[in-house]
């Protein structure tokens, strides 16, 4: 039988346990309405509304089995459901830790129930999880009739924690590449590494060292996002960039104005770098690149099923595709990147930081904490043509050194190791870091959630974890 995925955001599964699991040895139920994506990967669910049955009211003794969701219940759901977009998971528990299965009643009354049903959701899928206490069985119905088991179901909060039917087998064979950095998370989590697939927007002097230390980590697969193309300035701060990829001997200061824009066009691509880098690793690392800006549709869609996403690119654009992207599709990431701010008259170096934002589905968005600008989005928004018609001051480009960058993609880096493999410790709560190394200080700021946020926010109107109901907010063509 073919398989899904789910992703279930930390709170939620908090909640959900919580009601299921309060000390009484006793079954319990609900729904839960997910979002939809199907890529190249499989089919994932992203759950979104998390719908409790009172014990005795929406959950009574069942007619052929234990207990069952009334269907005034049933139904009150399932309308919440089709009026959204969303899937229909009905659930409920059973005893046991680590593997568990739907009973002969339960799968008798899911071929009962769901075909009807699906004429009630009218287009997404319908159907059931079972949780024991650290596992969790999934039965999906399809509108076309076809059917489909729970592959795995992740958890996404500070680290990414994973529920399976059953436990899976141990890894049969070790790499030995690798011994060093598995005696830190075992052969598991190198593993996992392996089977990841990572989104970095933006292949400048910050995301260059991400894409390499991802690499260098042994991540299966690596999606890079980049359209710019390598220039002299480069150089200090782009690993492994050489001047013949800048083209230095056609955009020398003095070459006529043709041959330097000659060069410039044919320099090579930013892309082609860390693609280079990448695979001068030898560590088998799958590199996809793409040549283009994150605000098109194609080019954001092909991220959706990432298991987790950098942002290295410091337009207000990249932020706001990259914070759709988090929150529509519950995908972990982090915002990173470093200012130098230098006064204009005086020449002043003021403030400067390394800054590395982590992005989860419950600890609020770049929009909440006012760092997506609107007056830059309308600025980005327009044509070449009416950028240089408004513009009154020649834009300064900002200073930029390696070490700053490499502080933020270390430590961004560090966010997505220790969060993938469960090394972070337990009561955790995630925060925006802060370096200072001009007063050599630290700082944390709290992540800020507006529960009503049309972006992260639990709202009907919210884009999180609808999935492919809602489009992003992208540029087509």
């Amino acid at each position: 039988m073919k398989v899904f995925d789910l992703t279930l955001p930390a709170l939620l599964k908090r909640d959900l346990f919580g009601h299921l699991f309060p000390g009484d040895a006793d079954e319990h139920g609900a729904v839960i309405g997910c979002g939809v994506v199907e890529t190249e990967r499989g089919l994932r669910l992203l759950a979104r509304d998390l719908m409790l049955a009172k014990d005795g009211v929406d959950y009574v003794p069942g007619k052929a089995g234990y207990r069952m969701l009334t269907a005034q219940f049933v139904m009150k759901c399932a309308d919440r459901c089709s009026r959204l977009g969303l899937a229909y998971l009905a659930v409920h528990n059973h005893g046991g830790t680590t593997s568990v299965d739907f009973s002969g009643p339960d799968m008798a009354s899911h071929e009962r129930g769901y075909p009807a049903l699906l004429d009630v959701v009218d287009g997404p899928p319908v159907g059931a999880l079972v949780f024991a206490t650290r596992a969790v069985a999934g039965d999906l119905w399809l509108p076309d009739g076809s059917r489909r088991e729970l592959r795995e179901a992740k958890v996404v909060g500070t680290t990414v924690g994973r529920l399976y039917p059953k436990l899976p087998p141990r890894p049969a064979v070790a790499d030995e590449t690798y011994d060093r950095q598995a005696r830190l998370f075992g052969d598991r989590g190198q593993a996992l590494l392996r089977e990841s697939k990572v989104g970095v927007i933006g292949a400048g002097g910050v995301g260059a060292l991400v894409g390499l230390y991802m690499a260098r980590l042994g991540v299966g697969r690596l999606v890079v996002v980049e359209p710019e193309r390598v220039d002299i300035t480069n150089l200090p701060r782009l690993p492994g960039a050489t001047r013949f990829d800048a083209r230095t001997w056609l955009t020398a200061e003095g070459r006529p104005e043709w041959l330097r824009r000659l060069g410039e066009r044919i320099a090579a691509r930013k892309l082609d770098i860390v693609r280079r880098e990448v695979r001068r690793t030898g560590m088998g690392t799958v590199f996809e690149g793409i040549c283009a800006d994150v605000s098109q549709n194609d080019v954001a869609m092909r991220l959706r099923d990432c298991d987790y996403l950098f942002l290295a690119a410091d337009t207000a654009t990249a932020r706001l595709v990259f914070n759709a992207l988090a929150h529509q599709y519950l995908i972990p990431g982090v915002q990173v990147g470093s200012k130098v701010p230098v006064d204009e008259e005086s020449g002043e170096v003021g403030d400067v930081f390394s800054v590395v934002r982590p992005v989860l589905p419950d600890s609020g968005c770049l929009w909440c904490a006012k760092l997506i600008n609107p007056t830059r989005l309308a600025e980005e928004a327009q044509s070449p043509e009416e950028r240089e018609r408004h513009r009154y001051l020649e834009e300064i480009p900002a200073p930029s050194v390696i070490t700053l960058n490499a502080i933020g993609a270390g430590h961004a880096a560090n966010e997505f190791l220790f969060s993938l493999t469960g090394l972070r410790e337990p009561g955790w709560h995630e925060r925006y870091f802060r370096y200072h190394p001009r007063p050599r200080d630290l700082s944390m700021d709290t992540p800020l959630r507006e529960p009503e946020c049309a972006e992260c926010g639990l709202g009907p109107k919210s884009r999180r974890a609808m999935g492919d109901a809602r489009e992003l907010p992208t540029r087509v063509g």
